[in-house]
């Protein structure tokens, strides 16, 4: 039984995500620190931010509304990972890993919004 934004599998992924954006980025060069380091944290950190905000939602649109914001949030964060990436303040590997993240984290959202849209 899902009774907190917690119980929620989609969440707790988005969550893993945000950890490890964090973990990877503060690797990275001192003069990102208020450009892309911020940037890719604060759009990782709003996918499940939104999911929980539309998780207290009253109505089905409302909360879809909210998932499509998390998602578009995603795809922000996966191109902030590719331009890491090119920057080579990652390597393949991370960046590999990172993606598969973020691709694990959009299936779910979409089965989500579709169960609520349906």
């Amino acid at each position: 039984m899902i009774r907190t934004f917690r119980d929620l599998k989609v969440w707790e992924k988005a969550h893993c995500l945000v950890l490890s954006i964090y973990k990877v980025t503060k690797k990275f060069p001192a003069e990102e620190k208020y450009v892309l380091v911020s940037q890719i944290r604060r759009s990782a950190a709003s996918v499940p931010t939104n999911i929980v905000e539309g998780f207290k939602r009253k109505t089905d649109k409302d909360y879809a509304h909210f998932l499509n914001m998390a998602d578009s949030s995603l795809e922000e964060t996966k191109y902030q990972i590719m331009l890491a990436r090119d920057l080579g303040y990652i390597q393949e590997d991370e960046f590999n890993g990172l993606n598969e993240l973020c691709d694990e984290v959009g299936k779910m959202l979409y089965r989500f919004y579709m169960k609520l849209t349906n």
